[in-house]
C-alpha cells in the first residue's frame, strides 16, 4: 500500500444473471440500461472469479485478491489473516425479479473435502456439472431493502401437514411425511420418476395458474409462488419438482430492515425483491429445482438439514457507533452493519480487518487526514486493517458496512 494509504474507492462487478431486473441496480450504480440486460447481483469482495477492483492513490486499479495477497496481514490484520488468510466475507446487492432456485450450501469440512475430491477426478471447475466452486462454506445473511419474500427451511410439523392436507393434489404425501419424517418426504419428491411429478402437479397447475393469472392469488399464499414458478420454470414437457418445495417450506415476508440468517444445511429460495447479502466468500451451491441447472440429488440430500426451522427475523441491536445497527449471526466469517448518519454530523470510525462500507442512501466525505474520497449514493470504500478514518455526511446517509465479528 503505497504512502500507508488505509482507506481507498472500491469498484464492484455487475452479475448479469438472468433472474435480475433491469432497473434497480442500474439506477443504484447510476449506469445506464438501454439493451434492458437483466442486473442481479452487484459483488464487494475478493472472490477469485469475480474481484472487486480497488482504486490506487494514482488512479490506477488492482484487483482486490491480488491487491490483499501483497501484503495480506497489513490488509486483513493479524487475527483474521491467520485465521482466514484471505477475505472471509462476499458482500453483495440482489434484485431478485424472478425466482431463484431452491439450494443448500455445505458445511466447511464438507465443502473442502469434496472440492478436493472433484479437482482429483479433474471435474473443470467452470463444468456444468460441478457442484463445488471453492473449498469453502456459504453461511448468509441477507437484509431486506424491499418488501422482500423467500422460502426457508423446512414448515414445522402442524404447518406442514396443514397445507397439504388443504392442497388436494399434495394430500398423497401426508402418509409419506407421517407427522415428522422430513427426509422420506422430501427424498420422494426429488427422487419420484419425472412422469409421476406430472401426474401429480398437473392437475395442481391446471387449477392454481389461472387463478393467479386472473390476480386471485395473493403473495401470502404458496398457490401464488407455485403458479409462478410453473410460468417461469416449466415447458410443455417438464414440471419443475422444485414445485413440491414451495409448500414444504417456510413462506418468509421480510419488511425492509429487517434480516434473516441462513447457515449451512438449510433449504432455502429467494423470491422477489432486492437485498443486501453478505455470506463468507464462497459459490458453493447444491440446487433443489426451479432451475434450469444442473441438480445433483444424492449430494443435495446428503447436506440438507431434515428438521423443522422456525425462521428467525432479525432487526438488528445498537452498535458502539452513533447511528450504527449490527446483524450478528453464528458465522465468524462476516458481520453486516447499518450505519443511518445525518447530515454534517461525522462519525469517527476504526476498521477492524478490511472492511467494505457501500452508501445505500446520501452522500459523504471519508477522510483519514491524509486522504479524501467523496461517495455518493451506490459507491463503495474500502478501508484496510487499522484504518481511523471519519465519514462526513453532506446529505443524510444510509451506509452498510461488511466486517467480521470481533
Amino acid at each position: 500500500m503505497s504512502n500507508n494509504t488505509k482507506i481507498f474507492k472500491l469498484e464492484g462487478r455487475v452479475q448479469h444473471y438472468t433472474w435480475g431486473g433491469m432497473d434497480f441496480i442500474p439506477a443504484l450504480l447510476h449506469l445506464t440500461n438501454t439493451d434492458k440486460k437483466p442486473f442481479a447481483e452487484y459483488w464487494m469482495g475478493a472472490h477469485d472469479n469475480v474481484p472487486s477492483e480497488v482504486v490506487l492513490s494514482d488512479g490506477s486499479k488492482q484487483p482486490l485478491n491480488a491487491f490483499i495477497k501483497q501484503d495480506a496481514a497489513a490488509v486483513l490484520g493479524t487475527p483474521v489473516n491467520q485465521r482466514f488468510g484471505r477475505l472471509p466475507y462476499l458482500f453483495k446487492v440482489l434484485d431478485v425479479k424472478d425466482m431463484l432456485s431452491i439450494q443448500v450450501h455445505p458445511s466447511k469440512k464438507a465443502a473442502e473435502s469434496a472440492f478436493a475430491a472433484e479437482n482429483m477426478k479433474g471435474t473443470p471447475l467452470n463444468a456444468s456439472n460441478r457442484n463445488y466452486k471453492d473449498d469453502n462454506h456459504k453461511p448468509e445473511l441477507m437484509l431486506a431493502l424491499s418488501d422482500f419474500w423467500l422460502l426457508h427451511g423446512f414448515k414445522a410439523p402442524q404447518a406442514l401437514v396443514t397445507i397439504l392436507m388443504q392442497t388436494p393434489e399434495l394430500q398423497f404425501l401426508v402418509p409419506v411425511f407421517d407427522g415428522k419424517n422430513y427426509h422420506a418426504l422430501y427424498e420422494l419428491v426429488m427422487t419420484m420418476d419425472q412422469h409421476e411429478v406430472e401426474e401429480h402437479l398437473q392437475p395442481l397447475l391446471d387449477r392454481i395458474v389461472p387463478l393467479y393469472e386472473k390476480g386471485f392469488l395473493n403473495r401470502s399464499q404458496e398457490d401464488f409462488w407455485a403458479a409462478r414458478a410453473a410460468k417461469t420454470f416449466c415447458d410443455a414437457n417438464k414440471i419443475d419438482r422444485g414445485i413440491f418445495s414451495i409448500y414444504l417450506f417456510n413462506l418468509v415476508n421480510l419488511k425492509p430492515g429487517e434480516a434473516i440468517f441462513q447457515d449451512a444445511g438449510i433449504p432455502h429460495a429467494y423470491l422477489e425483491g432486492q437485498n443486501m447479502e453478505i455470506m463468507a466468500n464462497s459459490d458453493n451451491v447444491l440446487r433443489g429445482g426451479l432451475t434450469n441447472k444442473y441438480i445433483d440429488v444424492p449430494e443435495l440430500m446428503h447436506h440438507t438439514k431434515f428438521e423443522p426451522v422456525i425462521p428467525n427475523v432479525l432487526k438488528g441491536i445498537a452498535g458502539t457507533v452513533t447511528g450504527e445497527t449490527v446483524f450478528p449471526t453464528p458465522a465468524a466469517d462476516f458481520e453486516l452493519r447499518r450505519l443511518e448518519e445525518k447530515a454534517g454530523i461525522p462519525v469517527s470510525l476504526t476498521a477492524a480487518t478490511a472492511e467494505i462500507y457501500f452508501v445505500y442512501e446520501g452522500a459523504v466525505k471519508a477522510s483519514d487526514g491524509s486522504s479524501e474520497i467523496a461517495l455518493g449514493k451506490g459507491e463503495t470504500l474500502l478501508a484496510t486493517a487499522g484504518a481511523m478514518f471519519t465519514l462526513q455526511p453532506s446529505q443524510n446517509a444510509v451506509i452498510f458496512r461488511a466486517t467480521v465479528p470481533q
